[in-house]
């Protein structure tokens, strides 16, 4: 019998095999057309068409309304989306007893991908042979050292009070925690969001001489991007298959308004960042418009 630890490579496709193998193929691809369906949803949503996306990519934003606007994406997701990620993959424990023993390692192994990237790992070995990475190089640890660059204190960053519309984003996401489909649509659905509006927000940190060829908007942005070392497609598309396997068709009226539900969220505090992007704004003005929202 042949050793296991010889067939390590292409863990991504291996893992969407042992997924779709636990699940039996008419519902796999009863589930597969329903999350076609609300991907199209998405690509259709008024937030991914939003007018912010074109006012970013303009490059005319001052520095005050973009130093207001990242400490709104702050808040929103940056600090908790791995909260997000380590949440789904404790509740990937509800697929079981439904599906075969051993059926949530397969979702469990495919996030952590994501979770790699988000640590900061990167791929290969080092000089020992060891996993490469550095906890330095975490995303959310990048963003606050674009923050840094945007001259944002950390007393600035500790007493800033988001918006309304930034909490209830929060607040969205978090109280999906609990339940595997929940946080796994709306980590889908976050993912789309980055794709998004990462690279626009990059454009327009870019027209303010701030250095986006490394750092956070070095690993974030559209995957196509070539300028970019971004995996943000492969991460949204894990966890879409991820939800092909949890789904049973009870659920999929709940998933999609839950996701949409999530989307319409999204657009609200974009069409709030929008009242920000103007010139000769403040910090502290931009804090109390942003809170009047």
């Amino acid at each position: 019998m042949p050793s296991l630890m010889a067939d390590l490579d292409q863990p991504r496709r291996k893992a969407i095999a042992a997924m779709r193998a636990s699940v039996a193929p008419a519902l796999w691809q009863r589930n597969a057309g329903f999350v076609e369906n609300l991907r199209q949803l998405i690509s259709t949503h008024p937030v991914a068409r939003h007018r912010a996306i074109g006012v970013l990519n303009s490059g005319t934003l001052d520095l005050e309304a973009m130093r207001t606007i990242h400490l709104e994406y702050r808040h929103a997701i940056v600090q908790i989306f791995t909260d997000a990620l380590l949440a789904a993959q404790l509740q990937t424990r509800q697929l079981e007893p439904r599906l075969p023993p051993g059926s949530k390692l397969a979702p469990r192994f495919l996030i952590t991908l994501n979770d790699l990237d988000e640590f900061g790992f990167r791929p290969g070995l080092d000089a020992e042979g060891y996993y490469r990475g550095n906890p330095a190089y975490a995303h959310y640890p990048l963003f606050e050292r674009v923050l840094d660059d945007y001259g944002i204190s950390l007393q600035q960053r500790q007493s800033y009070p988001a918006s309304r519309i930034s909490r209830k984003v929060r607040e969205f996401l978090e109280h999906s925690y609990g339940d595997y489909l929940d946080v796994v649509v709306l980590l889908a659905a976050a993912e789309e969001e980055v794709i998004l509006y990462s690279a626009p927000l990059r454009e327009a940190t870019r027209a303010l001489g701030i250095d986006v060829d490394d750092g956070y908007y070095f690993v974030h942005g559209v995957s196509e991007d070539v300028s970019a070392e971004a995996a943000d497609d492969d991460h949204e598309n894990d966890l879409w298959l991820a939800l092909t396997q949890a789904l049973t068709p009870e659920h999929y009226p709940r998933v999609q308004s839950l996701c949409l539900r999530y989307c319409d969220l999204w657009d609200q505090f974009w069409t709030a960042q929008l009242a920000l992007m103007r010139p000769a704004a403040s910090l502290a003005g931009t804090q109390g418009l942003a809170e009047a929202v």
